[in-house]
């Protein structure tokens, strides 16, 4: 497996002997000296270029970067009949496990290019950039809640919630467990950056789908946080759903108390009875009251 200099060295070096690429730059967790170094990371790259068409009319060039295990281009997949485009990505895993994301972005259409804060200039042959600051992770930090983002995640975490329970009593399980792992989840997963975030005072990054959880919530909440993940058995779903209700209301109750936001206890206790109430439901029922 190519190391990092190894894989630098070719992706800049290509550029310097292509004349129609002008800048090289790199985003992402390469970019940004904090995160530890590990065989998966992908190296998120970007060509700044004279003609974005030329790299997709020809694409011969993808194999001076090594042989393809994979590829993806993401563009063609979410625009199948578009003639032209102005930036275009290949995701690119090749066989000896590297993985580049090579964006290609038209140079004069640099006004539309926003900066992302993990950003290191690899090569810039016309002074395109200037002087870029120093990578930092700021704009993956979470923010605080407005009190209507707060209202609103609460809401649709105890309303979904009622999705479950009528999934599991019809014993329809990829309704419930679509219900639970998504809108539900979601929510959750939202609630336990907002909780770390107010632990941190919102300066620790908690990473893309709450991969850094772990090292910011205290054991006894981690690892009710673990034993909402289920199985496909019913009553494990089930005793999950009841783990992921008890954990929500303990974080939500924190994040309400620093700022100040009202939380609708009543929307809580009342799902909540409804849920042991479908919980409890016999499958023959004719009547939920």
């Amino acid at each position: 497996m190519r190391n990092e200099a190894e894989m630098l060295q070719i992706i800049r070096d290509y550029a310097r002997n292509n004349v129609n690429i002008r800048a090289v730059i790199m985003n992402g967790s390469r970019a940004n000296s904090e995160v530890t170094r590990d065989i998966f990371q992908d190296y998120d790259i970007v060509y700044f270029v004279d003609s974005v068409q030329n790299f997709i009319d020809d694409q011969s060039w993808i194999s001076y970067f090594g042989d393809i295990l994979i590829m993806q281009t993401p563009d063609k997949m979410d625009n199948p009949h578009a003639e032209h485009f102005n930036r275009f990505a290949f995701l690119m895993l090749f066989k000896d496990g590297n993985r580049i994301d090579l964006t290609f972005f038209q140079t004069d259409q640099l006004d539309k290019y926003v900066h992302d804060s993990q950003t290191v200039i690899l090569l810039d042959k016309d002074g395109l950039f200037g002087n870029v600051p120093s990578p930092s992770n700021r704009d993956y930090l979470p923010t605080p809640p407005s009190e209507i983002e707060f209202y609103n995640c609460c809401n649709e975490f105890w309303w979904v919630s009622t999705y479950v329970a009528k999934g599991l009593w019809r014993r329809q399980l990829p309704y419930a467990m679509r219900m639970y792992e998504v809108p539900v989840r979601d929510m959750l997963m939202q609630m336990i950056t907002w909780y770390i975030g107010v632990r941190t005072s919102f300066k620790v990054e908690t990473g893309k789908e709450g991969k850094y959880f772990e090292q910011y919530l205290e054991v006894s909440k981690w690892g009710i946080f673990v034993r909402t993940f289920s199985d496909g058995d019913y009553e494990r779903i089930w005793k999950a759903l009841f783990e992921m209700g008890s954990l929500f209301r303990d974080l939500a109750l924190t994040v309400s108390e620093n700022f100040g936001y009202d939380y609708s206890i009543d929307e809580d206790e009342q799902v909540t009875s409804y849920l042991h109430k479908i919980y409890n439901l016999p499958t023959d029922a004719k009547d939920i009251t």
